[in-house]
């Protein structure tokens, strides 16, 4: 009888590197199409309290306010929303952007690809000249602060956007100014 000790598989050469790794996620603009997945990869956290529930029709009507991550050939595997407002007349405040509804799949948590959404998001903001950027979350809400955002209040967010916001979820605002 022979036996085998399995071992793991050799490691390709750094020429070879680029055969064995899996694609690698790239961020772009949502398009309309990309609605009911918005809305798939959504419903856990809306379902869990972390985020609204939104229909796929909303997320079709505003598909140009987000940014997502896939792999070339899979699911939509993590979004972020970016809204902007008009900075408030007469204080002199340029216009700022909300995040909102930013979530990544379960089995891609932990993997970098929240950090690069936010990363991309905050290049977005700043190529459009936003002063700040607001979110809100019912998290501890890591990420945003190893990213530079700070806890505010709703006082500096925009009018509107606080307004909207539900005080049952006892969500912690945050701010980064860019």
């Amino acid at each position: 009888m022979i036996t085998a000790t399995p071992r793991p598989a050799p490691q390709p050469h750094a020429s070879q590197s680029h055969v064995l790794l899996p694609s690698t996620p790239s961020v772009r603009t949502a398009r309309q199409d990309d609605a009911a997945a918005l809305a798939e990869l959504s419903r856990p956290f809306a379902r869990s309290g972390a985020l609204r529930e939104r229909p796929a029709s909303l997320y079709a009507a505003h598909a140009a306010d987000f940014l997502v991550t896939q792999v070339p050939g899979g699911p939509v595997d993590g979004c972020v929303g970016l809204r902007v407002h008009a900075g408030a007349l007469g204080e002199g405040r340029g216009p700022v952007g909300v995040l909102y509804n930013f979530c990544v799949a379960g089995h891609r948590q932990g993997h970098g690809v929240g950090a690069g959404l936010l990363r991309a998001a905050l290049a977005v903001a700043r190529a459009q000249s936003l002063g700040a950027l607001f979110t809100a979350t019912t998290g501890g809400g890591g990420l945003f602060l190893r990213h530079g955002f700070v806890p505010t209040t709703a006082r500096l967010a925009p009018p509107a956007w606080a307004a909207s916001l539900d005080p049952r979820r006892d969500a912690r605002i945050l701010r980064r100014t860019l």
